[in-house]
């Protein structure tokens, strides 16, 4: 579900650097390591009893994960982290899984994925003796994942066109009479349904299960006034920085770079946004053990930790210790603070477990029309 939202926060770690915003050391000292190492050297390297192996997303996220995550672990314990940014799509880690050749101990898994798999017997049950229930979210100690990060779908917009009363909500996404202009959604439908039945007039907490067919006829309705699908970050901020799109449902973490870089000309807010979380899964027979893996994702429950991940990718805190840590300048920024979180629905991880896979079927040959 959130592997593109992933893929695009480290394309924006990447950026940033770029810039001279954050320090790039450790950032080309842990992408020189793993990303110039073949595939099949680091599955060898994933076996070293010495080690814990992380996989992300790639990329930016391999220096980011490191130093939030990472080397406070080695710190606590003397055991290497070392990060596969080759991407755990739910194609990898089942062929893992299937063929028992288990090469990683913690993986940044998508939250539907964690309630799948561990449905299926295939993941560690989380030690709530070693993690923290206290740093977790209240409703996200789950028994086989629980999340390292949160992030949004937000709707953002161009205030020049809106200047006099600007959209806030799916009924002004929807509403093209007083709101004109071309609009952009997220191909890989995560939010979408939801925010098409809320402008169909269905109460947010009656949204599931998600009526499938009368979310796509209401997407299908408006598809005249959407420009394009975006699948990509990148492509949604320039679609809007371009002006091509007045208005889209977009990442909180594209969001805040629209607002920085167009001087506050594309605004956004958390009202009528979309709540969504990672989720950290340990499958069974991992290499560095169950109890390193739990000791793991103890570690990076650390508020200074989730603070820091904030920093770098604008990232959503998992512990809410971490909320009062944020600068009072950026607290608004955080999708899972208090005011936020009462602003979103939250999307309900178990349907999508469930449903996936056959509504996004549905949801693609709609867009692809």
């Amino acid at each position: 579900m959130s592997e593109h939202f992933k893929r695009d926060c480290f394309e924006i770690l990447t950026r940033r650097a770029a810039a001279g915003e954050i320090d790039r050391r450790s950032f080309v000292k842990a992408a020189a390591l793993l990303l110039s190492v073949p595939m099949a050297m680091r599955a060898k390297m994933a076996f070293a009893a010495d080690q814990l192996v992380v996989a992300n997303w790639g990329g930016d996220a391999i220096d980011a994960f490191q130093k939030a995550f990472g080397e406070p672990f080695t710190k606590a314990t003397g055991i290497a982290v070392r990060i596969d940014g080759s991407g755990p799509t739910e194609g990898a880690i089942k062929a893992q899984i299937t063929s028992g050749k288990i090469i990683w101990d913690v993986v940044d898994a998508d939250a539907n994925l964690g309630i799948a798999f561990g449905k299926e017997g295939v993941l560690e049950a989380l030690d709530y003796n070693t993690i923290d229930r206290a740093k977790i979210r209240k409703g996200y100690d789950y028994e086989f994942g629980t999340p390292g990060y949160f992030f949004s779908y937000v709707l953002a917009y161009d205030s020049a066109r809106f200047s006099d009363e600007a959209p806030t909500s799916p009924a002004d996404f929807w509403n093209v009479e007083k709101f004109p202009g071309k609009r952009t959604m997220y191909k890989w439908m995560n939010g979408m349904l939801e925010a098409a039945l809320l402008a169909d007039g269905v109460k947010p907490e009656e949204l599931y299960p998600l009526d499938i067919d009368r979310a796509l006829a209401k997407i299908e309705a408006l598809k005249p006034h959407i420009i394009s699908f975006w699948g990509s970050g990148a492509e949604s901020q320039q679609l809007l920085t371009e002006g091509e799109a007045a208005m889209g449902y977009i990442w909180n973490t594209r969001a805040i770079l629209l607002g920085r870089d167009t001087d506050d000309q594309i605004k956004w807010g958390y009202d009528g946004g979309f709540l969504n979380s990672s989720t950290w899964i340990t499958p069974k027979g991992n290499p560095a053990g169950r109890d390193n893996a739990m000791r793991f994702i103890a570690t990076s429950q650390d508020a200074q930790s989730q603070v820091m991940l904030f920093d770098l990718l604008g990232n959503g805190p998992a512990n809410p210790e971490a909320d009062a840590l944020i600068p009072d300048d950026r607290k608004a920024l955080n999708c899972v603070s208090p005011e936020a979180e009462a602003k979103q629905v939250t999307l309900n991880a178990e349907w999508y477990a469930d449903n996936y896979s056959a509504a996004l079927e549905k949801f693609l040959a709609l867009v692809s029309k």
